[in-house]
């Protein structure tokens, strides 16, 4: 039990990302269909199922946690179940992805609960192009829901916005301006083939654009110290001391190499890879009182299966048929 998760290439697994609902209060065109069917809620895990297999998985070497959805704020008592995977042993790190429309409301209960890492989805601020992306109106929420959060107590608050070429490239200046005026960390992703709408290779607004965009109209940077490979994101401080800044480039330069999470649906599907072809089913388990053995062998059977990586940049690449929503952002 106490053996980590590894899988045929070495990798050593610690983070688990559990999306708690699909449902979402915007319809971001990179992420889902404008017209969508949500889960019945009895579908969904409970917060006692989800705490369960958290408590399988921690022994394991899973330390860090991440809630995302769909839109985890809709989930109601989220801080309950935030509470609940604070006390877990081994977990040491529990955070959350939202895109901000409640945050403002419910920023300092979740903090209060223990939650201490925040990403808020925002991708422009521009409130017509933040209208085109999210085909819904709401961006004086977020900005207000990112200022509750520094107001409750996180630091930092990252902020992520997904760059699109001739969408959202025109935005890099201003969200990175933004987030030095208010002490945020950004962190720009590389446009992915995970959305409803059809995926173009032209419109990834590439790293290397990025980072030179920003040198130029913003303020020179440098790797940071402390860097840790197995993250996602390439770190970089700037020289003026205005911050850090930190670019996810899927595309470019894919981290399929260092990976180290697995991901656990709304509806209990556990996933090794976000664009992963297949998923095991693991809510059988949890509601038929399985042994902690039994779950424990199915997350290892799961992490071993683990493809070298999702291939995005070879004519084998197979889109997965669930869009981001479904699976956990």
């Amino acid at each position: 039990m106490t053996e980590p998760l590894i899988d045929t290439f070495g990798r050593v697994h610690n983070n688990l990302r559990i999306s708690v609902t699909d449902r979402c209060n915007l319809r971001c065109t990179y992420c889902m269909p404008e017209e969508v069917v949500f889960l019945d809620r009895s579908q969904l895990l409970t917060f006692e199922e989800i705490a369960r297999f958290v408590a399988v998985a921690a022994p394991l070497g899973i330390d860090k946690v991440r809630l995302t959805g769909g839109e985890p704020l809709l989930r109601r008592d989220l801080p309950r179940l935030v509470r609940m995977l604070c006390a877990i042993p081994g977990i040491r790190d529990v955070g959350l992805t939202t895109n901000g429309i409640l945050l403002a409301d419910q920023a300092a209960t979740l903090h209060d609960a223990g939650l201490r890492r925040l990403n808020v989805s925002l991708d422009a601020l521009d409130p017509q192009r933040f209208r085109q992306l999210t085909r819904r109106d709401g961006l004086e929420r977020v900005v207000a829901g990112i200022l509750a959060a520094k107001r409750a107590g996180f630091e930092p608050v990252k902020v992520n916005a997904v760059s699109i070429r001739g969408v959202t490239e025109h935005e890099v200046v201003p969200l990175a301006l933004f987030a030095r005026q208010h002490g945020l960390e950004m962190r720009f992703i590389e446009y992915m083939p995970i959305g409803a709408d059809q995926w173009e290779r032209d419109k990834v607004f590439l790293a290397h654009a990025i980072l030179e965009m920003l040198e130029r109209e913003v303020a020179p940077l440098v790797p940071v110290d402390n860097y840790d490979p197995r993250a996602p994101a390439m770190e970089f401080r700037y020289t003026d001391g205005g911050g850090k800044v930190g670019i996810i480039a899927s595309v470019s330069r894919p981290f399929c190499l260092r990976c180290n999470r697995v991901r656990l649906t709304a509806e209990g599907k556990l996933r090794n890879c976000l664009f992963a072809l297949d998923e095991v089913d693991v809510k059988p388990l949890l509601r038929g009182g399985a042994a902690t053995e039994e779950i424990a062998a199915v997350i290892r059977k799961n992490v071993m299966a683990k493809w070298e990586g999702h291939e995005i940049n070879t004519a084998r690449f197979i889109k997965p048929l669930r869009t981001m929503h479904a699976i956990g952002g």
